[in-house]
């Protein structure tokens, strides 16, 4: 089997072997060449003693010799050389207390995670494969190499990952690797929040968002988001509902386009709902305020998960107004622009169709008319470039101030005033007209 791997790679793995050691390259790159995709990285593993790998080439970077690990430098490439290790006990569940370098790309591959990530190339000997990864990724499913309650005890973070490449893939997990999650699902707790937001994001950007129904059934949203586990048992006894919370936000995340803003508010649009249900004497459920209360409580969870500054910013504004609805008229579309802000708008936009969309059919035509009606007066202020924010209002404090105007707050008041007119009468802003009423007493100042 001829894979096409770089030339850069080609170079350090033939000057490994012209010096009598083994390369390949191994684990993802291999997988994703496989698939028909591009890698992004390419690791190599080698038989190589990290001193010996820094002796045969210039530019070499220590980026993990404890590990032994060389990051080699090409032109602008650079790229991880490993010794061939056997990793030693694992005492926080997360990292090797040491590593034994040996001379067996076998004992290498079997430390690795999942068969599909525990293959090795080389152009001269061809294709690794020692534990049956080509046969698992034509069945497509996801398989630990040897003993999963083993692999998953050595670095909990696999817990995550399996479930992540199985959305990424659309692959299953195979039963003893899933029921090995099911058991020791509760290790995350030494993952940091960081690697659990990583792994979290890419499985929601990921083909398959709504496989994280995998990871509440294994138990593992219960370690790192228990408020979704209640989502996925809160009925909703309402004509517009036809799917638990849960899973109407797993439905709602597959039709949404893989962005990340989205797929964070998609999953937390409604993770206040069970908070706030309440059941009228018809039996019919209500979730008055989910709203505030899912921005309140996704505010919590997104600095848990130590998401930044502006992605929270960002989700928690469009989880606000999720369930506003303008009406499809211009000057109601201006205000709402007004409020949730013109950067955010097309992406509210967007939240409010695959909202509907992941509802019941219940007046869905209708629902979906009023928000193409929106759309379309959206596109028509874009085009004409009306007004929405003091950003663009024609008149500035600075021109009050030179018009005569004493600086202060009152000059915040009387450009706000200007504003709400503007965004009732878009016409109006040119500096004459609202300089005019503004003498005219219009504008009280």
């Amino acid at each position: 089997m001829k894979l096409q791997i770089p030339s850069h790679v080609e170079v350090i793995i033939r000057t490994l072997e012209k010096n009598g050691h083994e390369a390949y390259v191994v684990g993802g790159c291999v997988r994703d060449l496989l698939l028909g995709r591009n890698p992004d990285d390419w690791d190599i593993t080698t038989s190589a003693r990290p001193e010996q790998v820094k002796a045969l080439f210039r530019r070499t970077v220590d980026t993990g010799l404890k590990h032994g690990t060389v990051t080699v430098l090409m032109d602008k490439e650079s790229y991880e050389v490993t010794t061939y290790r056997i990793d030693g006990e694992y005492e926080d569940g997360r990292h090797p207390r040491d590593v034994t370098f040996t001379s067996s790309l076998e004992e290498d591959l079997k430390r690795r995670d999942f068969t599909i990530n525990a293959m090795a190339y080389n152009p001269s000997a061809g294709l690794v494969d020692l534990f049956q990864g080509c046969q698992d990724m034509a069945e497509k499913r996801i398989r630990c190499v040897g003993d999963p309650a083993e692999r998953f005890t050595e670095d909990a973070l696999r817990i995550m990952r399996a479930v992540r490449f199985s959305a990424q893939l659309g692959f299953e997990i195979e039963e003893k690797t899933r029921e090995a999650l099911r058991v020791m699902s509760p290790n995350l707790r030494h993952v940091s929040a960081e690697r659990i937001r990583t792994e979290l994001v890419k499985l929601l950007l990921s083909p398959n968002p709504d496989f994280l129904r995998e990871a509440y059934e294994t138990g593992i949203t219960r370690e790192f988001l228990p408020e979704f586990d209640v989502c996925m048992v809160t009925e909703q006894n309402t004509p517009h509902h036809c799917f638990t919370v849960g899973e109407h936000i797993l439905h709602s995340l597959t039709l949404v386009r893989a962005d990340k803003i989205l797929r964070l508010t998609m999953l937390l649009h409604d993770i206040g709902k069970p908070a706030v249900k309440r059941t009228d004497e018809n039996g019919r459920d209500h979730f008055k305020i989910h709203g505030p209360k899912s921005e309140e409580m996704a505010y919590e969870i997104l600095r848990r998960l130590k998401l930044d500054n502006d992605t929270i910013q960002k989700v928690c504004t469009l989880i606000k107004w999720h369930d506003y609805r303008p009406e499809p008229e211009p000057v109601s579309v201006r205000r709402a622009m007004n409020k949730i802000g013109e950067e955010l708008f097309p992406l509210y936009l967007e939240v409010q169709r695959a909202d509907t969309l992941a509802q019941s059919t219940y007046r869905r035509e209708e629902k979906l008319e009023r928000l193409q009606g929106v759309c379309r007066c959206y596109d028509r202020i874009q085009e004409e470039k009306q007004c929405i924010s003091l950003k663009t209002l024609a008149v500035s404090g600075r021109d009050l101030i030179k018009a005569g105007y004493r600086p202060g707050p009152e000059i915040g008041v009387v450009l706000s005033q200007m504003l709400e007119h503007v965004l009732e009468f878009p016409e109006d802003n040119i500096e004459e007209i609202l300089m005019e009423k503004l003498r005219a007493g219009e504008f009280p100042f």
